[in-house]
């Protein structure tokens, strides 16, 4: 059972999660103008050289500045968490992000990919076609990662404004686990189960779905005054409670096959 989490940005978060025993610690770009940020460098590596995984989020879509990044951060995972409404291999959005992931697999083949699949809130898994979506993106992903979209308040199929426009993530509200446990099922990948999860429904996520992982990001960060969530800053002691109710979930699962998708072996297609 993987734990992930995400905003880190510097040396000193890294180490925390680190000691607080987080296998994926994933970081952001924020900007394909300002990409290179050395500190994130030093950051990854301290990852790297601990033992752990490092995730790599680009908030855009340029596969050139993508590959330097690449390069320069040298990520264990690349995560594509763009918002895709339709599942028309037809439809410019997905066929671009369809390439884009086909490109970055054959030039980086040690890194493995990661793919957000959007799906709409509990009460709400109809919005998109999630599982279309994965069906897409299952040759050219290593790892799925749910995630909670926000839907159209009038009832429309089309994803409303995101918290990051044009990507998925950071709502810090849940996504429909029914939809989220048919893609354990369905899936040839292992799926990390993310979208308003914290320690203090971790557990309940890892029962009715099932996931290979957990991942946090919203409801593990600090808060401001107001009560809310301060990006890029993370609370130890949030994390710590998801980390060892993670630990304490498995365990008194006593090996059972169903809590953590044990059984991937999956070899990466030829493309």
């Amino acid at each position: 059972m993987k734990i992930q989490i995400y905003e880190i940005q510097t040396v000193a978060e890294a180490r925390t999660m680190l000691e607080l025993g987080v296998d994926h610690i994933g970081s952001v770009l924020v900007s394909s103008d300002q990409w290179r940020d050395e500190p994130l460098q030093e950051a990854i590596a301290t990852v790297r050289a601990a033992g752990a995984k490092s995730s790599l989020i680009p908030l855009f879509q340029d596969v050139d500045v993508i590959g330097r990044a690449i390069d320069f951060y040298h990520p264990d995972i690349i995560h594509f968490c763009d918002a895709l409404p339709s599942a028309n291999v037809e439809d410019p959005t997905v066929a671009a992000a369809l390439e884009l992931q086909r490109q970055i697999r054959r030039r980086f083949p040690d890194v493995a990919v990661m793919r957000s699949i959007a799906i709409g809130e509990q009460g709400r898994g109809d919005a998109l076609p999630s599982l279309a979506l994965a069906e897409l993106f299952e040759p050219l992903s290593d790892w799925f990662l749910t995630d909670t979209v926000l839907c159209d308040k009038n009832g429309g199929d089309g994803p409303d404004e995101q918290p990051v426009s044009g990507f998925v993530g950071i709502t810090g509200r849940i996504c429909d686990w029914g939809v989220a446990r048919e893609l354990v099922r369905r899936s040839a990948v292992p799926v990390i189960l993310a979208g308003g999860i914290g320690p203090h429904n971790v557990r309940a996520g890892i029962a009715q779905v099932g996931p290979a992982g957990v991942d946090s990001c919203t409801l593990t960060n600090a808060v401001d005054a107001r009560g809310r969530p301060i990006r890029f800053k993370k609370d130890p002691r949030k994390v710590g409670a998801m980390v060892s109710a993670v630990r304490e979930t498995v365990a008194l699962a006593g090996g059972d096959a169903s809590i953590g998708q044990q059984r991937f072996n999956v070899q990466r297609p030829t493309i």
